[in-house]
């Protein structure tokens, strides 16, 4: 049975199934994938994060050289920032795994990852490997080896580069120099072997530039004799564009982390350092004496013959024609034993006749989502676009195993659909993101189902199969049940289709700060995920904690009915941190998941269900200070943060930021990479530096070096942003004025204010300042010099400009009381006594 669902999590991997817009291939695309069904080469690039990637090289084995080409990202990015909204961890990483997906499905790559996830920059590979658990990594890297059975491994990054570069980046260097030769020993990792066969891959790059060496003439100086380079700037005539623009239309998926891409057209030279392997007598021939062809199959002969045949008569005006001969290939395919080729070129020509044929088959049902044991209405579609006959004879529902008989001859052109009324199973399991199921450790998913780990997405159970019969023989297809709608504005409109539970409990706070004992209100918003729900919804808090009423009443007679349920909570008298979890309880059942639905016009809509749980902090916390004005960035939580413990934050839009606006306000805060994404900002520097001037104070968040606006612009005296940052959440963290009023008012500011900060202290921080700015706060990793700029507060006119690298816009929402106290030391700066 686990071979066989392998079976299955391969194929999808191969094909491509999980993108949920049908694909619909011209005649020229079809031409070319007839022309790949002849290859029999296959490639794994290896690197750390999404972005990391060389969508050039990816597109040109891909569609140049027809090499099945997967990219191996050891982590989903869930360490980073995010350009586009406000999800950061877990929620970012969903975003970044659906930018990997839409950019593979743009340069015709397959997506793999590893189990390890992005705590954030690391300085070392010796401190990664540590976080990330070595060996588990490394069994993942070997298991997407004997998976994907790779004749080329290409990393990204140099093995050698300890200390030079990220060292999440060093790591998947390491991770796969070491990989290439374990998987191909039974004794290493066997467990695996139930499932896959081990595998020597015959050479593994190091996909080096000019960028590694330093500068341009020293690479042109370099040792090439052990270098393979190609041209990966190929037009391709059947396409209409080159490869260049493939890959920054690839790129440019990477919305989240703002990395839109112009097209490149002309030559564009890779070069690829030999690792291990034999150095190919041909330096411009990454393959060369790899056995490409049907050749390298036991009885693949005759296989290639008859698709070099279709091939050659294909018709660009009929490529129905080609189906008889296609089918005739199939066979034989099928006729093959059971191994790695097989799977893949079955899955490739069911794809090509599929097109051939123009046969498009969809199932959909009328909402997007149901719970187990609901019922769904279906509306099944075939439609055979081509002359050639087509009896769709059945279809099969699965996991019900209840079949359609249908018998029914799909004329050219003639559109057939059916609707079908369907209970799901009520032990069906939800679909969410199968590495969120279970808690987890810092560094690493826990992922217990070996055929899962690797997978972009949890594979949809809820799936048709339509049987059909072409040129005789039989002809199936799998597709999953999807949710598609006519938008008035986007037009068709495709989303998953979701198994869910009934009730959802979502908190509308990640983390609740109690600045003193007073008890406060906590909403819980309860919504239903099927009709004609009645419940109580209750909250477990921490020991010291209460909440009042202990339970609460719900009635939701229609789905997706919300009601805001709410508690009065009591913090205890001295500080203290915990949880609260809401929990619904429906008919004896307990539900304790929270919704999370993350909607992008570049991605697929995803619906998470994560634990249902907020943090609670108790903690000593004054105000001085009440009224914010607050201009975004790239988006953060901070306003919501400082919302929750009593501010009110507006949020400035262009026309908010006059000076006599701004006069209202207790302090300006600049949201995180404001000066990297907000060009107009730089227009309204004058009105800042005036309120400033005036009596106010304007606190600036960390920005990137290489700005939209220039360092030297952004503040009233000299400021360069530096590289410089601290990614030790609990490195030491020093006071170099202990006096200045930002460490006493209105919060005493002691160093147990740095206890439980999460992934980082903070990150660019400036490293060289004028004379007027008065660096607060010192810290620095292990083995490095102190970063003095942190935290740097300068008087200007009447009043006080601050320049932060420290990492509030992860500390606030994480709930760390002490972040919250400092923050509230900034704002209050103009509030002090004398």
């Amino acid at each position: 049975m686990k071979i066989c669902r392998l079976t299955l999590l391969f194929l999808l991997a191969v094909t491509g199934l999980f993108a949920q817009r049908p694909e619909r291939l011209n005649s020229a695309e079809i031409y070319q994938a007839i022309e790949k069904l002849n290859v029999l080469g296959s490639a794994l690039y290896v690197a750390a994060h999404p972005d990391d990637e060389n969508t050039r090289l990816i597109a040109w084995l891909q569609n140049d050289q027809q090499i099945n080409t997967a990219y191996l990202s050891l982590t989903r990015g869930d360490g980073g920032q995010n350009l586009i909204g406000t999800q950061i961890r877990e929620q970012l990483g969903v975003i970044r795994t659906q930018e990997l997906l839409a950019a593979r499905r743009t340069d015709g790559g397959t997506q793999m990852f590893s189990r390890a996830n992005d705590f954030g920059f690391s300085k070392n590979p010796d401190e990664t490997l540590k976080i990330w658990n070595k060996d588990e990594v490394l069994a993942d890297v070997v298991w997407a080896i004997r998976k994907w059975q790779p004749d080329v491994i290409i990393n990204r990054f140099d093995h050698n580069s300890a200390g030079k570069t990220h060292g999440h980046h060093t790591s998947s260097a390491i991770l796969s120099y070491e990989a290439f030769d374990l998987a191909a020993n039974p004794n290493v990792y066997p467990e695996q072997l139930k499932y896959v066969q081990v595998w020597q891959p015959r050479r593994l790059f190091f996909n080096t530039s000019w960028w590694f060496y330093g500068s341009q003439e020293k690479f042109d100086a370099a040792d090439k004799s052990k270098m393979v380079s190609v041209d990966a700037g190929t037009y391709l005539p059947l396409r209409g564009k080159s490869i260049g623009e493939m890959a920054a239309e690839s790129r440019s998926m990477h919305k989240s982390q703002g990395f839109g891409s112009v097209g490149s057209r002309g030559e564009s030279m890779e070069y690829l350092d030999l690792l291990k392997g034999d150095m190919p007598t041909d330096a411009h021939d990454l393959f060369q004496g790899i056995n490409t062809t049907w050749t390298r199959v036991a009885g693949g002969g005759p296989i290639g013959d008859i698709l070099k045949k279709t091939q050659a008569n294909y018709d660009f005006n009929n490529p129905g024609a080609s189906v008889p001969i296609l089918m005739e290939a199939m066979k034989k395919i099928e006729a093959l034993p059971d191994g790695y080729w097989r799977k893949v070129k079955l899955a490739e020509i069911k794809r090509v006749i599929t097109n051939c044929l123009g046969l498009f088959v969809e199932a959909t049902a009328s909402d997007f989502s149901a719970t187990p044991g609901q019922e769904v209405d279906l509306t099944l579609e075939a439609i055979n676009r081509s002359k050639e006959p087509v009896v769709l004879q059945s279809v099969r529902y699965q996991p019900l195993r209840l079949d359609s008989t249908l018998n029914v001859e799909l004329s050219s052109n003639k559109d057939f659909s059916f609707k079908k009324k369907l209970n799901l199973p009520s032990n069906l399991t939800y679909t969410s993101a199968y590495w969120l199921d279970e808690n987890y450790e810092l560094g690493m998913y826990t992922v217990k189902d070996q055929a899962l780990r690797g997978l972009p997405e949890t594979p949809h159970q809820f799936k048709i199969e339509f049987s059909f019969l072409i040129e005789n023989q039989p002809f199936t297809l799998e597709r999953e049940v999807i949710y598609k709608k006519d938008d008035d504005v986007k037009g068709e409109v495709y989303r998953p289709f979701e198994v869910t539970p009934p009730v959802f409990v979502n908190m509308a706070d990640e983390a609740l700060i109690f600045a003193n004992a007073t008890p406060r209100s906590v909403g819980v918003l309860v919504k239903s995920g099927a009709p004609n729900l009645n419940g109580k919804v209750s909250l477990n808090c921490p020991t010291g904690w209460r909440a009042e009423p202990t339970a609460i009443d719900f009635n939701l007679k229609l789905k997706g009915e919300e009601q805001l349920v709410t508690f009065q909570v009591f913090p205890p008298s001295a500080n203290s941190e915990g949880k609260i979890n809401p929990v619904a309880t429906v008919d004896g059942h307990i539900y304790t998941k929270s919704l999370i639905s993350i909607e992008y016009d570049h991605i697929p809509a995803q619906t998470l269900l994560l634990p249902a749980e907020v943090k609670v902090a108790r903690t000593d916390l004054k105000r001085a200070g009440d009224r914010i004005g607050y201009i975004m960035g790239a988006g953060d939580k901070v306003p919501e943060g400082l919302r929750q413990v009593g501010y009110k934050v507006d949020l400035l839009e262009d026309r908010d930021i006059t000076l006599e606006n701004l006069k209202k306000y207790d302090a300006v805060v600049i949201g995180v990479r404001a000066y990297n994404t907000v060009e107009r900002l730089k227009f309204h520097q004058s009105q800042l530096f005036d309120y400033t001037k005036q009596g106010g104070t304007v606190v600036v968040q960390y920005n990137t070096a290489g700005t939209l606006i220039p360092d030297t612009e952004i503040t009233p005296y000299k400021l360069k942003i530096s590289r410089d940052r601290t990614t030790v959440e609990d490195a030491e963290v020093r006071f170099l004025a202990p006096e200045n009023e930002v460490l006493n008012f209105p919060n005493k500011i002691t160093t147990k204010d740095f206890d439980g900060w999460v992934q980082e202290r903070g990150l660019y921080f400036p490293n060289e300042w004028g004379p007027e700015f008065i660096p607060i706060l010192s810290c620095n990793d292990p083995g490095e010099p102190a970063r003095d700029g942190s935290l740097l507060i300068a008087k200007y006119g009447d009043g006080y400009y601050v320049y932060t690298g420290l990492s509030f816009f992860r500390e606030l929402p994480a709930g760390v009381p002490g972040a919250y106290r400092l923050f509230a030391n900034l704002i209050g700066l103009r509030k002090q006594k004398p």
